[in-house]
């Protein structure tokens, strides 16, 4: 369901607790990227998107999007601990439409030097625009098919092999078309498609991921040498649309 964040100028679609599925910006803005010149300690990373975020004019409402880099993946439980901390800060701030989290996030290890500590890596916000063109941001999302943090819901757990992790890549490439689709977003308008992952991409993951691109194609996958957050998932994805990316 696509919910309608009047402070923020984006609407969102409805996902868990710690974050939405995702975002696309009202008529009138657009979404911004910024990415950080050095990860910091997640809270003082959005100490960071506050003083940004201040000097462009805007209030702490228009940020929509959370890049984390974490130093391990946690247990399901932990996740829902490290979750539950990240989630009373966007309360703090007054971020929260009702009872919903509108804010998209991804979180991934990376397999090299990764923090000491949950790290901020990147954000995303909302400015105005005088020719708004459609831009947007699909949360990460890995094998995991119940909404619910559950183990029971990873396809194939424990497997990585080539037909294992292809079946992964084709699940979640399922998710991120949906999510799209919900938003009211069109592979034309995306920019960016990054995967994260420790295991082989052969053939087949890639022509699951390239043949349902569209006219996206042509801007190519990035593939991040990470893990997702939580022990015994293995494949992670997410996607973007913006016409500005900025390194702060």
């Amino acid at each position: 369901m696509r919910i309608v964040n009047p402070k923020g100028h984006y609407h969102f679609l409805v996902g868990i607790d710690p974050y939405s599925s995702g975002v696309i910006a009202d008529a009138g803005y657009e979404v911004v990227h910024a990415t950080l010149k050095r990860s910091v300690p997640w809270r003082d990373g959005f100490e960071a998107i506050d003083a940004h975020l201040h000097g462009m004019g805007q209030d702490r409402h228009a940020l929509c999007g959370v890049e984390l880099r974490l130093p391990a993946s946690y247990t399901m439980a932990g996740f829902i601990a490290f979750n539950r901390a990240y989630c009373d800060l966007l309360k703090a701030w007054d971020l929260y439409v009702g009872d919903l989290n509108p804010v998209a996030r991804t979180n991934v290890v990376p397999f090299y030097d990764p923090p000491e500590q949950p790290a901020l890596h990147g954000f995303s916000y909302t400015v105005a625009a005088s020719e708004p063109p459609g831009t947007l941001v699909i949360a990460g999302a890995g094998e995991l098919r119940s909404r619910a943090l559950s183990e029971e819901g990873i396809i194939r757990r424990g497997e990585t092999d080539a037909d294992a992790m292809a079946e992964k890549a084709a699940y979640v490439m399922e998710v991120m078309e949906k999510r799209l689709s919900g938003l009211g977003g069109t592979w034309e308008m995306i920019t960016t498609v990054d995967i994260y992952t420790v295991h082989p991409i052969d053939g087949r993951v890639e022509e699951i991921v390239l043949s349902g691109m569209g006219a996206a194609r042509r801007h190519g996958v990035r593939r991040y040498y990470a893990r997702p957050p939580v022990v015994d998932l293995e494949y992670e994805m997410d996607m973007r649309g913006v016409r500005q990316e900025i390194v702060i």
